[in-house]
């Protein structure tokens, strides 16, 4: 297995038409030299994709909760099950 390098603290980006958001964690450089450095490493990194899970759930709810209030002051009702299911996905038109 290839070491990790530090550019994997780059981070990974969520666009909309008007909302930009970066989700990243910064992890301890990865060591190839004992089995607790790598065990720290590990751990780590466990951690931070909990906590970019957490984000990103926390993230996703807030921009549902807008959309919806947004349709709801347009006059338009919500399908809550349907938009939790394909939110962030593109709507692919079924040809038949």
């Amino acid at each position: 297995m290839a070491p990790a390098s530090d550019s994997m603290n780059d981070g990974s980006d969520y666009a909309t038409p008007t909302t930009t958001k970066t989700f990243s964690y910064p992890l301890p450089p990865a060591s190839n030299t004992s089995t607790k450095e790598k065990t720290y490493y590990l751990s780590e990194l466990r951690k931070s994709v909990v906590k970019l899970q957490e984000e990103v759930n926390g993230f996703l709810t807030t921009k549902m909760e807008e959309d919806k209030a947004l349709a709801a002051s347009a006059g338009m009702k919500a399908d809550d099950q349907a938009e939790e299911e394909n939110y962030g996905e593109e709507k692919v038109e079924d040809g038949s």
